[in-house]
């Protein structure tokens, strides 16, 4: 059966929802069915909006069943293809396309990825960002004690709004870490994210500060622009590196995957290109055993298409949610009233048509935007220092 349809509007929402912009798009079609989808670019949202109304101008009317040739043209359509910016929409549109198609044809849209390979996905935790050594330690002991067996610590000094001083953060959050794996014991994953505030010899001096087999993973010490500079901290530990929520499509992943750097992809389908570029990682990371472990910070859009992409892979490890960290109020059933719910420590494959959330349009509608900036930190000497 061949299914005839136009896409008639794609209209963007960047909306203040609990504590950050969520980046919302709907993808609206002739024969009243719509998707949702949302892009990962937080903190510049407006920059999005502008990009998704140049792609609309000649989106209207394709035909929203070809995902995979909408996402060439909207890739290939300027000469000054990608980055991260225009990544971050293609992610969205393409996320909404999924949706639409998945309801058009009435399956879940992990069955549009190849099918259901697993039936509830696995999540790790965070300890919080405000949660510093033995409190940390003891927020670590309860996310335990609910089920979790992935835990995710955030560096001493991750909550400054002004001052981040490397130099004084990894020492002591090396000995929390220490303590927090004697305390914990041998079977649960533990992991660390140091946001990309390291050089390469801060970071080898921490993971020299850490007894051995302390950690599981260690995400995004240093920034990801220059892969040698990974490869050089590659040589001076063997502790797993977590990286690549920035990587705005398949060839930032690249150097990474071939030349054996990290062994978990933190992809972000709303910043790689969306549902269709994500699973190309995926299937590229398989080849080389580097498993998913998606980013997943804001709303529960990212999060159901994140599930989707989670049942379909076979390398995949665990999906971050931020559910425990309670007050964010990313999931608002206020804005969507139909999303994905931890079952204990796991997310349960939904069964719905598409991606499986509804969103409350009228209350999106009436939400403003807020302008919110990340902190710009230094260092004591004045210089500019990464958030």
């Amino acid at each position: 059966m061949t299914i005839k349809l136009k896409i008639t509007a794609i209209k963007p929402y960047p909306v203040w929802v609990g504590t950050r912009n969520q980046m919302l798009v709907k993808v609206e079609t002739d024969n009243g069915i719509f998707g949702w989808g949302e892009s990962g670019l937080s903190g510049r949202e407006k920059a999005v909006v502008g990009t998704i109304e140049h792609y609309r101008e000649f989106l209207i009317g394709r035909d929203p069943m070809q995902i995979g040739r909408i996402w060439q043209e909207v890739y290939r359509s300027q000469y000054f293809e990608g980055g991260r910016v225009l990544q971050a929409a293609i992610s969205a549109i393409d996320i909404a396309l999924h949706d639409i198609k998945g309801k058009v044809l009435g399956v879940p849209a992990y069955e549009l990825l190849g099918g259901k390979q697993r039936d509830r996905i696995p999540t790790f935790a965070s300890t919080g960002d405000e949660a510093e050594g033995d409190v940390a330690i003891e927020r670590a002991r309860e996310l335990r004690a609910q089920g979790w067996q992935a835990i995710r610590f955030f560096p001493i000094g991750q909550n400054s709004k002004d001052i981040f001083e490397p130099h004084e953060s990894i020492g002591v959050t090396a000995s929390m870490l220490n303590k927090a794996r004697e305390a914990l014991g041998d079977d649960v994953v533990l992991g660390i994210d140091y946001h990309h505030r390291l050089s390469v010899a801060q970071a080898a001096s921490f993971c020299n500060k850490l007894g051995r087999g302390t950690l599981d993973f260690l995400e995004e010490p240093i920034r990801g622009e220059t892969p040698e500079a990974y490869e050089s901290l590659r040589k001076m530990t063997d502790i797993p590196f977590a990286i690549g929520e920035e990587f705005a499509s398949k060839w930032q992943f690249l150097p990474y995957i071939e030349r054996g750097i990290h062994q978990f992809n933190r992809l972000d389908v709303c910043n790689v290109g969306g549902l269709t570029e994500a699973m190309k990682v995926a299937g590229w990371g398989e080849a080389h055993y580097v498993d998913l472990m998606p980013h997943n910070p804001l709303g529960p859009v990212c999060t159901a298409a994140t599930i989707h992409l989670a049942a379909a892979v076979p390398n995949f490890a665990w999906l971050e949610t931020r559910a425990p960290e309670t007050g964010l109020g990313f999931d608002s059933s206020d804005f969507f009233p139909v999303q994905p719910r931890l079952d204990g420590s796991d997310y349960p494959v939904s069964e719905l048509p598409g991606l499986g959330v509804e969103v409350n349009e009228e209350a999106i509608k009436a939400q403003s935007f807020r302008f919110w900036e990340a902190p710009h930190l230094r260092r004591r000497d004045g210089s500019v220092t990464n958030w």
